[in-house]
């Protein structure tokens, strides 16, 4: 028989790691990159055959001139309204 009494398993407290802390630059940049990352699909769903994006684009192609009359009326009377 020997005197050593056999150790207790280990127990386990609950404790969690810290998650490591960011800094705000790192933080703001992962902010932005998903932002810009939601702007890229929305634009890209638009751009398939068929949505406003691809409509716009087609007209745009067809008739330049009278695209831009159509964007300098509707920013005169945007402006108007201010």
């Amino acid at each position: 028989m020997t005197d050593d009494a056999p150790t207790q398993p280990f127990i386990y407290e609950g404790l969690d790691p810290l998650p490591e802390s960011k800094s705000t630059i790192e933080e703001v940049s992962d902010a932005v990159k998903g932002a810009a990352s939601r702007v890229s699909d929305a634009i890209e769903t638009g751009r398939k055959p068929g949505m406003p994006l691809s409509i716009l684009s087609n007209i745009a192609r067809e008739a330049p001139l009278g695209s831009l009359l159509v964007a300098f009326l509707l920013g005169v009377a945007v402006a108007r309204r201010r």
